[in-house]
C-alpha cells in the first residue's frame, strides 16, 4: 500500500478482521457444489468530527450487485430518520431544557443475523485454507456491508432491542423513538449506525447508553457537535446548526473558494436551457451538494435549487452559470445558521402557505412553497419549494393546491410531536396570502371555477371541518414563504421579518 497513512489502513484491515471474528460474522467453510460466492473488497474512509479526521475505518464489504432477488434475499428497505425530526427534536430540547447527546454503534450491519444461505471470498491478504489446502470461503452467519439485506437486517434487530428497552416508535418517523418513565422522557433518532439521543434525565441517559453497550459495541460521543455534515453548538437556552465546514468544501471542490460573494442566490430575471450543453456530471455533482444544505441548514436556497433541479439531464451552460450563483451566495453567507432558542411561550404549530401562478414558461405549471415553525421567533422546521403537477387555471386554484400540500404537511408534524413528547401538540395555524383559496378551504364556493379540482386537494377542507387547522389571511408583504416561490430579492433577505422566522436570527 503506497499511501502516506499506510500504516493506519493496516491497522483499521486488521481491526474490521478483528470485528468479524468477534462478533462471529462468519465461519470456514468450503463452497458447495452448485453454489456461487459473492466477491468482496476493502472500502477505506475516514471519519470526520469537528476538528478533521476522527478515525481511519476500513470495510471488507460485499459485491452485493451480483446477488440474486428471490435467490439471495427477499426485502431490502431500512428507515431513516427525517432530517426534519432532527431540527423538531432541537427545538423540543431547547423548550424543554433537554440534554443532547449522540452515540456510534461499531460495525453495526455485523451485528445483525441472516436468515440466507450465502457465501463470500475471503478478503484478500486475509486468506486461510483448509488442512489439505482446499479453498475456503465465509459462510455469513451474520450481516455484511455491501450485502443488500443489510441495512434492513441492522434496522430489524436495532428496533427489537430499543422495543424490548421499553421506546415506542413514533408512528410518522420509524427512525424516532420514545420512553417515559415517570414524568422524565428518552428520545431516540436513528441514523443507520449514529444515534441522537435526548433526555430530561442525565440517569435515563445513562442507563440508555449501557443498554446500548450491553447489546452492541458502542462509542459515546458525549454532547452532539457534529452530525451528518451539521455542526451543533450547545449552549444554555439555545442550540445552532450550520454546515459552514460543509459549504467550504464544496467552495473548494468546484473550484469556488476564493470566487466572489454574491448578495442574492440568483438574479431576478434567470434564463434556463440556453447555451450550449454542458459538463452534466459535474453539474449534477454540484446540485446535490447544493441539495444537501438546502435541505439541512438553507431555507433560502430552497426555490433555485429546485429549479435547477429540473434540469439535471440536459445543462446548458446557463444552467451552470446559475449553479455558480449559488456556489457565490453561500460564500457570502457561509456563516448562517439555524437558530433554536428558549421562548416561555407555548410551542405552536404555524405554517405559512404560497404558490407563484404559472412560473414556469415551458409548461406553465405554478410552483408550491411552505415553511413551517413551532416558535413566533423561529427558527423553521420544516420548508419545502416544488412544481406543481398540474396546470392551474387561476391563483385561486394554485394557491389552493399549495395549501392542501401545506396542510398535509402539517398533519406530519402534528403527528410527529405528539409521539416524540409527552405534551400533546394540536392547534396548527396555516397563514396564506388569497383570499379566494382561503373561502374554498372552508366552504365549496366559486363552483364553475372549482368544479374541476382534484378531490385529493380538498382534503385541507375536512382538514379544516374538524378543527385540526386555522387557516388565516397574511398581506403578501408579510408572507416569509414567498422565497421559496419566487427568486428572492435582496430586499426580502434582509428584512427582520425574513431572518428571524427561517433562521431564528441565526445569521
Amino acid at each position: 500500500m503506497g499511501s502516506p497513512q499506510a500504516r493506519e489502513w493496516e491497522q483499521a484491515m486488521k481491526e474490521e478482521i478483528s470485528s468479524l471474528k468477534e462478533n462471529d460474522t462468519y465461519e470456514l467453510s468450503t463452497l458447495p457444489e452448485g453454489k456461487a460466492s459473492v466477491g468482496g473488497k476493502w472500502v477505506y474512509t475516514t471519519k470526520q468530527d469537528q476538528n478533521g479526521i476522527e478515525s481511519f475505518k476500513a470495510r471488507y464489504v460485499a459485491k452485493g450487485y451480483s446477488q440474486v432477488k428471490g435467490i439471495d434475499y427477499q426485502e431490502t428497505f431500512a428507515p431513516t430518520a427525517s432530517i426534519t425530526s432532527i431540527r423538531v427534536l432541537m427545538q423540543l430540547a431547547v423548550k424543554h431544557d433537554l440534554i443532547v447527546h449522540q452515540m456510534d454503534v461499531k460495525t453495526a450491519y455485523l451485528h445483525a443475523p441472516i436468515t440466507q444461505e450465502l457465501y463470500i471470498d475471503q478478503p484478500q491478504g486475509f486468506e486461510e485454507v483448509s488442512e489439505s489446502g482446499e479453498r475456503l470461503v465465509y459462510r455469513l452467519k451474520k450481516s455484511l456491508y455491501g450485502l443488500k439485506q443489510s441495512g434492513r437486517n441492522w434496522n430489524i434487530l436495532l428496533h427489537e432491542h430499543l422495543a424490548n428497552d421499553g421506546f415506542v416508535r413514533n408512528h410518522a418517523d420509524h427512525c424516532v423513538y420514545k420512553k417515559q418513565v415517570d414524568d422524565k422522557i428518552v428520545i431516540v433518532i436513528v441514523w443507520v449506525d449514529d444515534l441522537i439521543i435526548a433526555s430530561d434525565s442525565m440517569q435515563l441517559m445513562e442507563e440508555f447508553k449501557e443498554s446500548m453497550k450491553t447489546q452492541f459495541k458502542m462509542k459515546d460521543l458525549g454532547r452532539i457537535t457534529f452530525f451528518l455534515g451539521m455542526d451543533f453548538k450547545q449552549s444554555k437556552g439555545e442550540i445552532k446548526i450550520n454546515q459552514k465546514r460543509f459549504i467550504l468544501k464544496i467552495l473548494e471542490r468546484f473550484g469556488m473558494i476564493d470566487c466572489k460573494p454574491r448578495l442574492t442566490p440568483c438574479e431576478q430575471r434567470l434564463e434556463f436551457n440556453c447555451g450550449e450543453l454542458t459538463n452534466a456530471r459535474q453539474y449534477r455533482e454540484m446540485i446535490g451538494s447544493l441539495i444537501y444544505a438546502m435541505t439541512c441548514t438553507r431555507p433560502d436556497l430552497s426555490w433555485i435549487v429546485s429549479r435547477l433541479s429540473q434540469t439535471l439531464s440536459n445543462p446548458r451552460t446557463g444552467d451552470l452559470i446559475a449553479a455558480k450563483h449559488v456556489l457565490r451566495y453561500l460564500k457570502g453567507t457561509v456563516d448562517y445558521e439555524l437558530s433554536f432558542k428558549k421562548s416561555d411561550a407555548d410551542l405552536q404549530l404555524t405554517a405559512y402557505s404560497d404558490s407563484d401562478w404559472v412560473s414556469c414558461l415551458e409548461d406553465r405549471r405554478s410552483t408550491t412553497g411552505y415553511c413551517c415553525t413551532l416558535t413566533e421567533g423561529g427558527p423553521l422546521i420544516s420548508w419545502k419549494s416544488r412544481k406543481q403537477p398540474t396546470v392551474a387555471i387561476s391563483t385561486c386554484e394554485a394557491e389552493y393546491v399549495a395549501l392542501a400540500n401545506t396542510a398535509q404537511e402539517c398533519l406530519y408534524l402534528t403527528q410527529l410531536l405528539n409521539g416524540m413528547y409527552k405534551k400533546v401538540h394540536q392547534s396548527m395555524k396555516v397563514s396564506v396570502d388569497n383570499q379566494g383559496a382561503i373561502a374554498l378551504s372552508k366552504n365549496p364556493v366559486n363552483r364553475q371555477r372549482s368544479k374541476h379540482i382534484d378531490i385529493k386537494y380538498h382534503f385541507v377542507r375536512e382538514m379544516y371541518v374538524k378543527g385540526m387547522i386555522d387557516i388565516v389571511y397574511c398581506p403578501t408583504q408579510d408572507m416569509v414563504v414567498d422565497i421559496l416561490t419566487k427568486p428572492p430579492t435582496k430586499c426580502k433577505l434582509d428584512l427582520d421579518n425574513f431572518k428571524s422566522i427561517v433562521f431564528g436570527c441565526g445569521i
